[in-house]
């Protein structure tokens, strides 16, 4: 299977265009917030990124796995709809290629939304504050540190909706999933490796040692999450 047969796929099924909406929206929020309380940000010592990204992270981060987690249910509900996956299993196509296929494209559209985002800051940083070289370096690498902690969301998502044929059930058990993220203690350094926990871990304020071991946490929650993808595929097929 290939990324760009996937796209196709998606024509019809507003995939596309709910990330646009979505990305536009989580790109407004800063804005937005700058606009209404413009005096509460201003004239403060903090360099503009990390006065932004503290203002405003958590409610982003929050809309950009939410909009993964839809993506991922409507990439697998086009299969399930009307027996395709079925089908498609009787062709000599290995089905971990159609899971790798949507992994792909949906890592893009995640790359679309942290563009974005970080278009959305730098406007900020440029309309309402004095900005310098450095921290225009530090949103590049905040931003690029995010794509990376998003990767077991986009992985563990498109896992659990590979397993159900209902996409309600995919959904809810993702939202449960954010919200358990959002409820755990900031100040418990495992439980803040929780895999969708991570994307709402900024770059800012934090030593390389608490970097790293975020980066390498999200390599290796991906990493377990095909691991376990390969094993439900062969599980299918055996009892099949």
């Amino acid at each position: 299977m290939s990324i760009a047969l996937e796209w196709k796929k998606t024509k019809r099924t507003g995939f596309f265009l709910t990330f646009v909406a979505g990305g536009l929206l989580a790109g407004a929020v800063p804005i937005l917030n700058m606009m209404v309380r413009e005096k509460c940000y201003v004239g403060r010592k903090e360099p503009a990124v990390d006065i932004i990204l503290n203002a405003n992270w958590q409610l982003m981060a929050m809309l950009t796995i939410l909009l993964l987690l839809v993506g991922a249910c409507m990439l697998y509900h086009t299969e399930y709809a009307d027996n395709a996956i079925q089908r498609m299993r009787t062709m000599p196509k290995r089905e971990c290629g159609l899971f790798y296929s949507k992994c792909g494209l949906l890592l893009f559209m995640s790359i679309f939304l942290v563009f974005l985002q970080a278009l959305a800051i730098y406007f900020c940083m440029v309309h309402w504050f004095a900005y310098t070289a450095e921290q225009i370096s530090v949103l590049i690498y905040n931003f690029s540190y995010t794509f990376i902690l998003l990767l077991p969301s986009v992985f563990g998502f498109l896992l659990i909706a590979s397993v159900c044929n209902n996409m309600w059930i995919p959904l809810g058990i993702g939202v449960v999933c954010i919200f358990t993220a959002t409820m755990l203690p900031t100040n418990n350094r495992w439980l803040s490796l929780f895999p969708f926990a991570l994307p709402f871990q900024t770059y800012v304020g934090k030593d390389w040692n608490t970097i790293r071991m975020d980066l390498l946490a999200a390599v290796v929650e991906s990493m377990l999450a095909c691991i376990a993808e390969g094993i439900i595929l062969k599980g299918r097929r055996a009892l099949a």
